[in-house]
């Protein structure tokens, strides 16, 4: 068994014990990325240099007794469009191919502070506008179930990661389901926090009212110590929630006589296939025999959900990346004679296929003549679909239902079609829209042995109700306990 399939309780207790190093943990790490990772290929940069040397440290605190990080001496990717001082951040684009930033995130910097290391950064679909991680500039990262599938994505790298036992933990980011789809597809346990909730400082914008960062763990109670070290009020980010941070890892009772689930039938109705909504129906059985109950509800705008989403983040999107112009950072192309060649070339060369397709449809939805008609009418569908989430939490505790309509696909089976891609998100863009944390927790395989998520949604700053049954519905199944072999 490898170091990093021990619970985290074990591994911090060996190392107290001196039984155990950092540079252990850290080795053990690396050692299964070069043994892996060229099958995977999760990674887009690996920090050796900087992980040994942050272990080491790290050992010497462990020996002078300073070692109370929450994190201490975990092994950590980050996805790459999370900024790291004097580590390249590109995003998975052409345009960022040179970019190293001069300072850390605050997610980062809480991360430090917990006292983990950092590995390297995930693959990722370019600027985060994908669902299957083929639209990275570099290369396609592949599931570690089966290496002619995707990963989902867009934080595929992050997921797959730790689906391979790479890293102990992931940090993702959720714009529309970008952390809870890829694992999903991977088979492990992917948290999108409240907005607000985590910073969102040092994350490279691509749609900024509807994204956040949030972790991809092996378990449940890894995802309540990352949260617990990551979430919390940013001064340095305007839409950051000033709240009280509860104990999320004390929340983990296993409790849930009497707790209330909503089942929106358009989550379980067309387009579901069939081995996932067996799943769902099963983790249902599982919950009412803790002692919840359960009823099926409806969320009648759910139907809209994806037209508004990505009218809307595209629209964001558009305006976001019009900072990449090849001017003050990333990569100028060299074809460029005129200021103007500057801007067009620099672009043309730079963005991806994807990326250009969100740009000019979000400037076609922002421009004159056409913003009443699509953009402002999809911010009414957002308040509608809100109010969905508001009114079905006035009577339960959470809603239940699949994190995605399908297991993971095969690679290309639907790059050349957009819209089926997009369609792909319909369980999970809704709860981005309303703002609402979202748990994926592994429950269950397909009959080609493909994970299937189950999706539990909370009320917003509720993650404690959610980490609870989560945490409840996994200790009543073994689905987590499967690795992939590779």
């Amino acid at each position: 068994m490898s170091l990093l399939d021990l619970r985290l309780q074990d591994i911090h207790n060996r190392l107290h014990r001196k039984e155990l190093s950092v540079s252990d943990l850290v080795g053990e790490s690396l050692r299964r990325i070069e043994e892996v990772d060229g099958k995977i290929r999760a990674f887009l940069t690996v920090d050796e240099e900087g992980a040994r040397r942050a272990a080491a440290q790290l050992d010497k605190t462990l020996g002078d007794g300073g070692s109370k990080g929450l994190l201490f001496g975990l092994p950590a990717g980050l996805k790459d469009n999370i900024v790291t001082r004097s580590v390249r951040t590109t995003c998975a684009s052409k345009i960022l191919d040179n970019f190293t930033p001069i300072y850390d995130s605050t997610a980062v910097d809480k991360l430090q502070t917990a006292q983990s290391v950092t590995i390297g950064k995930t693959n990722m679909d370019e600027f985060g506008m994908g669902s299957s991680t083929e639209n990275s500039g570099y290369h396609p990262t592949y599931n570690p179930w089966d290496l002619e599938r995707v990963p989902g994505g867009s934080s595929g790298g992050s997921a797959a990661a730790v689906a391979a036992g790479e890293v102990y933990f992931t940090l993702g980011s959720d714009t529309g389901g970008s952390i809870r789809q890829p694992a999903s597809f991977c088979g492990v346990v992917g948290l999108k926090p409240t907005y607000g909730l985590v910073s969102r400082f040092g994350l490279v914008a691509f749609a900024s009212s509807l994204e956040g960062i949030g972790p991809i763990t092996k378990n449940v109670e890894d995802a309540a110590y990352v949260l617990q070290a990551i979430a919390g009020h940013d001064p340095h980010d305007s839409t950051s929630a000033n709240v009280d941070i509860p104990d999320y890892i004390s929340a983990l009772t296993g409790d849930i006589k009497g707790l209330r689930i909503a089942v929106p039938r358009e989550y379980i109705g067309a387009g579901i296939q069939p081995s996932v909504k067996e799943a769902v129906m099963a983790a249902l059985k599982v919950l009412e025999d803790l002692g919840a109950v359960w009823e099926e509800v409806s969320m009648p705008h759910n139907e809209y959900a994806v037209a508004a989403y990505y009218l809307l983040s595209s629209s964001e999107a558009s305006s976001n990346l019009a900072r990449f112009d090849g001017v003050r950072y990333g990569v100028r192309s060299p074809q460029a004679d005129t200021l103007l060649d500057v801007f067009v070339k620099s672009r043309s060369e730079g963005f991806g296929d994807e990326v250009k397709r969100r740009i000019m449809l979000g400037t076609y939805a922002l421009s004159s003549g056409y913003y009443d008609a699509y953009y402002l009418k999809a911010q009414k569908v957002r308040t509608l679909i809100k109010q969905d989430f508001d009114n079905v939490f006035e009577r339960f505790d959470c809603i239940l239902g699949p994190t995605a309509p399908t297991t993971a696909y095969r690679i290309g089976e639907n790059v050349n079609d957009p819209l089926t891609m997009y369609l792909n998100d319909i369980t999970s863009i809704p709860m981005n829209l309303a703002g609402v944390p979202a748990i994926s927790v592994p429950a269950g395989f397909s009959e080609q042995g493909m994970p299937i998520g189950l999706q539990l949604v909370g009320k917003p700053f509720a993650e404690s109700t959610l980490l609870r049954v989560a945490h409840a519905f996994e200790q009543s199944t073994e689905f987590h306990k499967r690795k992939p072999s590779l």
